[in-house]
């Protein structure tokens, strides 16, 4: 199984950013070792058991705590046994004391611990005399406790505080990963379901048509069912897209356009005007075929003329779209018109958020539609 490239870049990366972490952090251990009297031999510090350690522990506790114990426990709400866990690698580091072992500041029990420097000289009147014993009882002598390792509890708490950070934070672009990918599959379920909706009426209401032509033996009943073919090949293939070509759009439309004109004859007029280069633009298919529909349904009469004018320009980076038709009033309105202006405004939330404009207009007994798309 191969790993995308991106992902073999990250997980490099990772490993890169690392390596570099834990090198500076060591580099900063090892130039404190060599500040100490009893550190100047870095090379055989580092080759020490006591180096080996003080790194085995850190790393370890580091990335237990990143990759089992803050995904196993922490993050299933499992917070007793977490912490139960924490307490008991810090009682461990506290006990081990890796830091004071590396340094060596505190020689090992039955060693001899040698005086500060700035004591071994003392004049001979301070110093104590070897011919005088200690006038101490031995049973009045305390063994002070040697002090706590403070650099190796701080350490512990840096790396805890970091691996959890890290967690924390990855946990949360996944968190935000998996929410913008389940809006991107809601958004693509709800342009499914709309392209659904507009295929079978698109299609339901142009097999219509040619039944009409069929009907009254019209001559251009073969050709109508040519246009037909051209046009359920284009939603069939092409609309699976979320945008196709606006060269092929309007050959769509235009072979609707054709066989309405068929069907209706001569009682209309319709102006189809395509204007500017529309090679290589992109569009959402079928996106302007709801208003042509409406235009046909309630933009015709069998008793007065009726005048369409469709006009689809391209301006630079924007295409136009504009409709105007008489309204007149039918015998039964059709909710489907209503329904399918709904599923048009959708689909352009969907495909052009914040790059589209919208105007529906009725006045003085015409029904004009303009409609402009930045692409």
């Amino acid at each position: 199984m191969y790993l995308p490239l991106s992902t073999m870049k990250q997980k490099l990366t990772s490993v890169i950013a690392h390596t570099a972490a834990w090198l500076f952090f060591f580099g900063l251990v090892l130039g404190f070792v060599f500040r100490m009297p009893e550190g100047n031999d870095v090379q055989g510090r580092i080759l020490s058991a006591s180096f080996l350690l003080f790194s085995f522990i850190y790393i370890s506790f580091f990335y237990l705590n990143t990759f089992v114990l803050i995904p196993q426990l922490y993050l299933k709400k499992k917070y007793f046994f977490y912490l139960v866990t924490v307490l008991v690698l810090f009682t461990a580091v506290y006990t081990i004391r890796p830091f004071e072992k590396l340094v060596k500041r505190f020689p090992e029990r039955g060693q001899r611990m040698e005086p500060p420097r700035a004591f071994q000289r003392l004049p001979d009147t301070l110093a104590p005399s070897p011919a005088e014993p200690d006038r101490k009882p031995p049973g009045q002598r305390r063994r002070q406790p040697p002090p706590t390792d403070i650099v190796s509890i701080i350490l512990f708490v840096a790396a805890w505080s970091l691996s959890t950070a890290i967690c924390i934070i990855r946990e949360w672009r996944r968190t935000e990963s998996r929410m913008v990918q389940a809006e991107a599959d809601k958004a693509n379920a709800e342009l499914s379901f709309l392209k659904a909706q507009i295929n079978p009426h698109f299609l339901f209401n142009t097999l219509n048509n040619i039944y009409s032509l069929a009907i009254t033996k019209n001559e251009h009943t073969a050709e109508s069912i040519m246009k037909l073919s051209n046009i359920m090949r284009y939603v069939t293939d092409d609309v699976r897209e979320d945008f196709v070509s606006l060269e092929n759009e309007i050959e769509c439309l235009r072979d609707y356009i054709d066989l309405q004109k068929l069907r209706l004859g001569r009682k209309m007029k319709v102006d189809f005007i395509v204007e500017g280069v529309v090679t290589g633009k992109k569009i959402a298919p079928l996106i302007l075929m709801n208003f042509i529909e409406n235009v046909f349904k309630y933009g015709i009469s069998n008793h007065e003329p009726s005048d369409i004018v469709i006009r689809l320009s391209v301006q630079d980076n924007h295409i136009v779209f504009f409709c105007r038709n008489k309204l007149f009033e039918t015998k039964h309105p059709s909710a489907r018109a209503g329904i399918g202006l709904q599923n048009t405004r959708q689909r352009l939330q969907h495909l052009y958020p914040d790059k589209h404009f919208l105007n529906i207009n009725t006045e003085d007994g015409f029904y004009t539609v303009q409609l402009t798309l930045q692409v």
